[in-house]
């Protein structure tokens, strides 16, 4: 048992003297680390101390440097000044020398100058006494020729003034017959020549219009949207604008037909927007219509502005405008009316400067001369365009010389300006070349544009539209208005007046519609 004790306190007393020397070496270990790792801390800022300095040495030789650069610019600036400064003052000292010497020369010269005034003076007196003595010679010289001839110096004069006005007249005659003799040799010729350069001087190309617009489609099977239930949809189109929409085999295409451009166009656009929509009904179709003759409505303006400021025309009334934007839906026998009037208008321009006239405003004049075509309103149709046009631009404030232009293009009034036989020359310029008008296209237009007007003409008829070439003649009446009875009736009346007071091949079908709606509104 004792030595069991003996031997577990002799392991205690190990295991403390063993933790007392680990404590002590730890201790030991621990101190070298501190003191080796002050000592790198030592370096550290001993080697941070040693690059600031040098730093800072770096930053002050970089500032002195600076600062010496800086005041050899600043050295070199005020050199500079003090030249110029220099300069200038020896220019100043120049000047005042010059003006010294200028000073000394005109004392010279004022002291000559007097010198010579009184020599002129003393000159003066002296031929003033000459011309005392020379008029006591002449009023007795005169007072002698009248004793001798019998009459006074006034007879003489008025005598010698009348022979003298007899032979300026003969020679002015002679002048003038020679005059106009090589005004008529040579005018011809120099009207001419106006007339090819101004020619030269600008080139149109030749307007066709015809009357059939083809639109194309992605597939045939739009067609029969197109058309619809029982032909509804192709009903209400024709209805709605006034061309005839003609579906055939043609692949991939529908033919639009009427003689008034804008319904073909207000067709065209209608369609295409519909066709894109892919929702096509009666009343989308009216609700596409009314958009569309809108929108040319606005275009026809932009077309009219665009014209006049191409031009160099300003200041012309916006319903003007109006006119001149719709003349691109017109054509004149065959031409079309908008390049028309803007060829005119060119050549107006250029022959005014040739001579020597008011080129902008013989533009104008050229411009407008055709606008009585272009109707604002419904106009009986025996006034003549000129008329009608001077009309408009006079209701407009348009200058006089203008409206004498337009009016007297076609000698219905008598010319009163210079610009009025030029209108009248360019006209006829533009429209006789080859190929730019076509007599037949104009009157076969203007046939169906009567034949319209009759219809129209009747009470309740609402619209009236002609189609298939002038072969038939649609007409819409108001079904408040007009019975069927009485619709019978007016197809007939029209029917027959159409046979007798028009000229027309063939036969012409006249269709009256009456159609009732109604309608509600649900709210």
């Amino acid at each position: 048992m004792e030595a069991n004790t003996l031997v577990i306190i002799a392991a205690v007393a190990g295991l403390i003297i063993g933790f007392v020397i680990a404590q002590i070496a730890s201790k030991n270990k621990g101190n070298g680390l501190i003191s080796r790792a002050e000592q790198q801390a030592k370096q550290i800022l001993n080697s941070a101390k040693k690059d600031g300095e040098q730093v800072k040495k770096d930053k002050i030789f970089q500032a002195k440097e600076k600062f010496l650069e800086l005041k050899s610019e600043h050295e070199k600036f005020i050199l500079s000044k003090e030249k110029k400064i220099g300069e200038i003052e020896k220019r100043t000292r120049d000047k005042e020398n010059e003006v010294n010497s200028l000073l000394k020369s005109n004392k010279n010269l004022n002291s000559q100058l007097e010198n010579q005034i009184e020599a002129l003076n003393h000159k003066n007196k002296l031929v003033d006494k000459k011309s005392e003595e020379i008029e006591k010679i002449h009023e007795s010289h005169v007072q002698q020729l009248e004793v001798i001839s019998g009459l006074s110096a006034e007879e003489a004069k008025a005598q010698l003034v009348e022979s003298l006005k007899d032979k300026a007249k003969a020679d002015a005659m002679s002048f003038m017959q020679s005059s106009l003799e090589e005004a008529k040799l040579t005018a011809q010729q120099e009207a001419k020549k106006i007339i090819i350069n101004t020619i030269q001087r600008i080139g149109t190309e030749e307007a066709i219009e015809n009357c059939v617009s083809v639109f194309n489609l992605e597939s045939d099977d739009v067609k029969g949207r197109i058309i619809g239930r029982e032909g509804r949809n192709i009903r209400t189109i024709e209805s709605a604008t006034g061309v005839e929409i003609i579906v055939d085999d043609t692949p991939e295409a529908i033919i639009l037909s009427s003689f008034d451009a804008v319904r073909r166009e207000v067709a065209r656009l209608s369609l295409h927007r519909l066709v894109t929509d892919g929702r096509i009904h009666p009343a989308r179709i009216e609700e596409v219509v009314k958009k569309t003759q809108k929108q040319i409505d606005e275009e026809i303006i932009q077309v009219g502005k665009r014209t006049i400021i191409d031009l160099g025309i300003h200041g012309l009334h916006p319903e003007l405008i109006k006119a001149v934007g719709r003349m691109k839906y017109r054509s004149s026998y065959g031409q079309n009316l908008l390049q028309h009037s803007r060829e005119v208008a060119k050549l107006c321009g250029i022959m005014a400067a040739e001579l020597g006239l008011n080129p902008k405003l013989a533009k104008r004049a050229g411009l407008l001369h055709d606008i009585g075509k272009v109707p604002m309103a419904e106009v009986e149709i025996e006034t003549p365009h000129a008329i009608l046009g001077m009309q408009w631009a006079q209701k407009y404030k348009e200058n006089k010389e203008v409206c004498n232009a337009i009016g007297a293009h076609h000698d219905e009034i008598e010319m009163t300006s210079l610009i009025s036989p030029i209108v009248q020359v360019c006209d006829a310029i533009s429209g006789a070349r080859p190929g730019a008008r076509r007599q037949v296209v104009d009157s076969y237009i203007q046939r169906l544009k009567e034949m319209e007007d009759i219809a129209l003409g009747f009470k309740g008829v609402d619209k009236a539209y002609a189609i298939q070439a002038g072969r038939e003649l649609r007409v819409i009446v108001s079904s408040e208005k007009v019975s069927d009875d009485k619709a019978n009736q007016i197809s007939f009346e029209i029917s027959q007046k159409i046979q007798t007071d028009m000229t027309y091949p063939g036969q012409v079908k006249v269709t009256v519609i009456r159609e009732t709606r109604s309608v509600n509104i649900a709210k």
